[in-house]
């Protein structure tokens, strides 16, 4: 069956959260969720949208998903970062995930921006070795740092 891409719209929030969860359930992580359609729909479109996204999709099915937004570092300028990259499990090594990251590299290209950033779990063997083909530079001199929004609250 055919892959196709396309820009993501409002009418596909409910399967874009889907595979959400469904990655969120792969990285053992589904109490961390917190999003939402709603909010998803509020943070992603109108005016003031904060993130785009790629979908992949076989006949009407959507199967993945690429989504990403505008960052920016004061060493490098503006940065394309891509929050997620989902394929659902019944279409993973199947090209899927190539297509995607290949349109995303695209979109980096277009917006112009001088780097492409994103991060993946150091368990995700499938992960790290699928980015390793496309030549990704890996840090291990570089720590993540967050703070929930619970945290946020209490500061």
């Amino acid at each position: 069956m055919e892959i196709s891409l396309r820009k993501g719209n409002e009418k596909d929030i409910k399967a874009v959260f889907a595979l959400i969860k469904e990655l969120a359930i792969y990285e053992e992580s589904l109490h961390e969720l917190e999003n939402s359609e709603e909010e998803m729909l509020k943070d992603g479109f109108g005016e003031n949208s904060i993130y785009k996204f790629i979908i992949a999709e076989s006949g009407n099915e959507i199967i993945g998903l690429a989504l990403y937004y505008i960052a920016y570092s004061t060493w490098k300028g503006r940065c394309l970062y891509l929050e997620d990259l989902v394929v659902t499990e019944s279409w993973r090594g199947k090209g899927v995930g190539k297509k995607l990251f290949d349109r995303v590299v695209e979109i980096t290209k277009e917006e112009n921006t001088n780097r492409l950033m994103w991060q993946v779990l150091e368990w995700n063997q499938p992960a790290i070795n699928f980015y390793k083909k496309n030549g990704t530079k890996f840090f291990d001199n570089w720590i993540n740092c967050r703070l929930t929004k619970k945290q946020l609250d209490e500061f």
